[in-house]
């Protein structure tokens, strides 16, 4: 998963094209007018604090990405130039290394990497931008302030919830407590969490003329939450992801440099919250209207009032189709379902409450057999009759309502169709050309349209 179309990775591809250390470098194509002071700046893709006081954390183990958009007074646009940036330990301006990228585009952000051995970890960094432009060279920047962190967090976090403990089955149908601790680690800003093991990925997503957009992450309650303060807790309010049995909530600790601690699990165990699901009548007929009463779980609606339920069928026409149903004020609903399933149909059906809980789902099922009864007097079924020759009647009829025709073949040849007659049934006759082992094979169609199942007839033709 990811947070932002193109992370942060894309620009730190092309950070390093045409850089060198130490000294001015002048572009391959001197640009016209004055050099500008670079505006836009970005560290490690994330926003230049200008305060000594309040520097931006970051990470720079393989080094870290500063840029900023070089500019001329020179009004044609797609003007070459350079960017020079200047890094020194905060207070130490004596100490300062320098990169300069030699070709750079005007008026687009031009990123360079600061090298990693220059900056040490837990030390904090100033830097500055100018454009070069020939031989001339802008003001310097107002300084940007970083504090390296490199070191993840020591320590997993702690999990707990006041209202659905670890060791027992718990009534489901209120959003889950959850008490998240820093383990010990006082640099922690936040944490991050999934009911998957796999977790978001922070990204930044790069606009126009490549300015990045840092967003922050905390601002994405359904992965983050914020300490309430540095190295403290948070308290999540979450609904599972539905269903009941074991469920598990993975964390990570972020710092304020976005490095994550290891992951910590929490495992409790949900009961089932499932409505009921029964038919008004005692079987429902194959292909008619049904009405179904939905009840909620009594527990799920002491808790929270159920408001709808989401009702599926699976094995008729429409299989997996989902419907949503209101429910009345107590919590009740009615559906009114068409079975149509060859071979039966299953109804699953789970509730919804005013809090957001989605319970699991109940299930009602039905099975149907819609073959074509076959009979023949001089072919008996799993017998032996007739001959060579010798003509024989077979007679179709069906067990469901509503069927129309007959597709039939014998010994898996072509098929043919004939329309049903009286009482929905149909004869055919066939005369074999052989003896021996043969069959028939049969199945009906509705008015609708429903192909129903096939029924293979065996016989044998007397020698």
């Amino acid at each position: 998963m990811s947070l932002g179309a193109r992370v942060r990775t894309v620009l730190a591809s092309v950070g390093g094209l045409g850089l060198a250390l130490g000294g001015a470098v002048a572009p391959a194509s001197a640009a016209d007018g004055v050099p500008v002071t670079p505006t836009q700046l970005f560290n490690a893709y994330r926003h230049c604090s200008t305060d000594a006081d309040r520097p931006t954390y970051v990470g720079a183990g393989s080094g870290l990405v500063v840029e900023g958009i070089p500019a001329t007074t020179d009004p044609t646009g797609w003007t070459r130039v350079g960017v020079r940036y200047q890094v020194w330990p905060a207070g130490h301006p004596e100490q300062t290394t320098t990169v300069t990228r030699a070709s750079a585009t005007a008026g687009f952000e031009s990123p360079a990497t600061l090298p990693a051995e220059a900056l040490a970890d837990g030390q904090t960094y100033a830097w500055q931008a100018q454009t070069l432009a020939g031989d001339a060279a802008s003001d310097w920047s107002a300084p940007c302030y970083v504090t390296i962190d490199n070191t993840r967090p020591a320590n997993a976090p702690a999990v707990s919830s006041p209202n659905y403990p670890a060791d027992t089955w718990n009534q489901g149908g209120e959003p889950v407590r959850f008490t998240l601790g820093a383990g010990g680690a006082g640099d922690v800003e936040g944490y991050e969490f999934s009911w998957q093991q796999d977790f978001p990925v922070i990204g930044t997503n790069i606009g126009d003329h490549g300015i990045p957009q840092p967003a922050d992450p905390y601002a994405d309650t359904r992965w983050f939450v914020r300490a309430d303060s540095l190295g403290g807790p948070a308290t999540l309010s979450l609904i599972p992801p539905g269903g009941s049995g074991p469920m598990t909530l993975w964390v990570r600790s972020l710092d304020r440099a976005y490095n994550v601690s290891a992951a910590a699990s929490y495992t409790f165990r949900v009961a089932s919250t499932a409505p009921t699901v029964t038919p008004a009548g005692p079987s429902p007929e194959f292909g008619k209207p049904a009405t179904f009463r939905l009840r909620p779980n009594p527990a799920l609606q002491a808790k929270s009032p159920v408001v709808a339920y989401s009702v599926r069928t699976l094995g008729g026409q429409d299989s997996g189709r989902t419907v949503e149903v209101p429910a009345e004020a107590d919590g009740t609903a009615s559906v009114e379902l068409t079975l149509d399933g060859i071979y039966g149909e299953r109804v699953e059906v789970s509730s919804r409450s005013a809090n957001g809980w989605m319970s699991d789902a109940a299930s009602w099922s039905i099975t149907y057999d819609t073959t074509p009864t076959v009979t023949s007097q001089t072919y008996p079924e799993n017998g032996t009759g007739g001959g060579v020759g010798v003509p024989g009647a077979f007679t179709f009829l069906p067990k469901v309502k509503d069927v129309v025709s007959y597709t039939y073949s014998f010994n898996g040849g072509d098929e043919v169709t004939v329309d049903a007659g009286a009482h929905h049934g149909a004869a055919v006759e066939w005369t074999p050309d052989t003896e021996g082992w043969c069959y028939l094979t049969v199945r009906a169609t509705t008015a609708s349209g429903i192909e129903l199942a096939s029924y293979d007839y065996y016989f044998t033709v007397a020698g």
